[in-house]
């Protein structure tokens, strides 16, 4: 064998039932679990599982079941242990203590944020990934005491913010503020780029769903995006904004984002929050389902509730099944209402029903709107600014007592520049704006 391959870590996944949860519930976790830590390049070679109604402070499980979790690490060569839940500081090191030094203890937000360190590409992304390690993974190593060497040994270590850590960790907070406000600085450069967008005047169109739906390999499929797009967890950090011409010619803007899981640590949503609010400033949801995942309905309910936490509930929404070549889970009903609108059946991978979901998406983009003329007074440019800004305006003249105005404009915007419409019947419209 190759020294310079990396032999893949031996994990033990551990999961507590909780009061009010039940084994299947823990099952599907850890299933999800296994696939996060097959995505670090982990191996999971066991699993423990424990019914307590009310978590051990010391060691979650008990030390019945550290015992019995440490003779499980010797007999297999585990070298690590993966909670599905938080861990404290305290706990971390009293289960160390029991495990053994030669096995690290890290729990499923720790996974995460190592899996967004190793896809991390951008600056950006990368600054976001060592801010988010600081904030939640740095107490937790603290505990190592003098150990700090196996900083940058395997799953749980990686990213570029550990270097740091272990050289200046009496300079952490530091450290964190400076990251802050590089974060803030970008956030006025993202926004920049967002009042751009709205002066255009083009439809953004956000591609969310849960990690693993395949946003990117359908971004691909309609813009030729040329972005990563593998059969791995958060493939994708890093916002992409492609182009794409609709059906009845208007361009429209597509956008993927980074996927959801459930348990998102809220660090990650606050570090990526400049990034996940993509999906708040479009003006529609392209919502990616894997219809081909038995528990499509549980990865759609943490979608939804995503958005609502982050303020983009309640936008035109496509839901879009994926992965049909895959074979379709049991929908049982969902969506199978003849003609639905805003449901799709498609497979990215091999272009079965893109061309319906144009279609559709055709319909939700220009649901509503008309083309109006306007003309507004020289003296009042700001009404113009107002129409690129709720308006898709298609052309403009100048003339010498006022600009006329051509765009498609939706019934907001029909409100707002009322006074300003030429077609009579649009003057008399009774379509009223609150």
């Amino acid at each position: 064998m190759d020294i310079s391959e990396k032999i893949p870590d031996r994990a033990v996944l551990v999961g507590i039932v909780g009061r009010g949860e039940s084994e299947e519930e823990l099952m599907l976790s850890l299933d999800e679990l296994e696939r996060l830590l097959d995505t670090a390049g982990g191996e999971a070679i066991a699993r423990l599982t424990q019914n307590k109604d009310t978590p051990d402070p010391r060691t979650l499980i008990g030390s019945g079941k550290a015992s019995e979790l440490a003779y499980i690490c010797a007999c297999n060569n585990a070298n690590l242990v993966v909670f599905d839940c938080d861990l404290s500081p305290s706990q971390i090191r009293n289960i160390e203590e029991i495990v053994g030094d030669e096995v690290r203890v890290i729990d499923r937000s720790m996974l995460i944020l190592d899996i967004f360190a190793l896809h991390a590409v951008s600056g950006e992304g990368k600054i976001q990934v060592e801010l988010a390690q600081l904030k939640y993974t740095a107490p937790r190593l603290v505990g190592h005491g003098n150990d700090m060497s196996r900083l940058g040994g395997g799953i749980g270590t990686r990213g570029p913010g550990e270097s740091k850590l272990e050289s200046d960790r009496r300079h952490m907070h530091r450290r964190i503020h400076a990251l802050e406000e590089q974060i803030a600085e970008m956030e006025k450069n993202r926004s920049t780029m967002r009042a751009s967008r709205d002066r255009s005047g083009i439809t953004k169109v956000a591609i969310v769903g849960y990690t693993n739906a395949g946003k990117s390999t359908l971004l691909n499929r309609l813009t030729d995006a040329g972005i990563l797009a593998e059969d791995k967890l958060f493939a994708t950090l890093d916002p992409t904004t492609r182009k794409y011409e609709l059906p009845s010619g208007e361009k429209i803007l597509l956008t993927d984002t980074v996927g959801f899981i459930n348990k998102l640590p809220h660090h990650l949503v606050s570090a990526f929050r400049s990034t996940l609010e993509e999906a708040c400033y479009a003006d529609a949801l392209m919502i990616i389902i894997d219809a081909s995942d038995p528990e499509f309905r549980t990865r759609l309910k943490v979608t939804e509730d995503l958005l609502c936490e982050l303020g983009a509930g309640g936008k035109p929404t496509l839901y879009v099944f994926n992965k049909c070549d895959l074979g379709v889970a049991e929908l049982g009903g969902v969506g199978r209402e003849a003609g639905a609108d805003n449901i799709v059946y498609i497979s990215a991978k091999t272009g079965q029903g893109i061309d319906l979901l144009a279609s559709k998406l055709d319909g939700i983009v220009s649901d509503g709107k008309r083309r109006i003329t306007y003309h507004v007074p020289n003296s009042d440019t700001g009404a113009l600014n107002t129409l690129y800004k709720y308006a898709t305006v298609e052309d403009v003249e100048y003339g010498a007592e006022y600009i006329t105005a051509v765009a498609l404009a939706d019934a907001r915007a029909r409100g707002m520049m009322r006074k300003y419409a030429v077609d009579d019947e649009i003057v008399n419209d009774e379509e009223d704006f609150d």
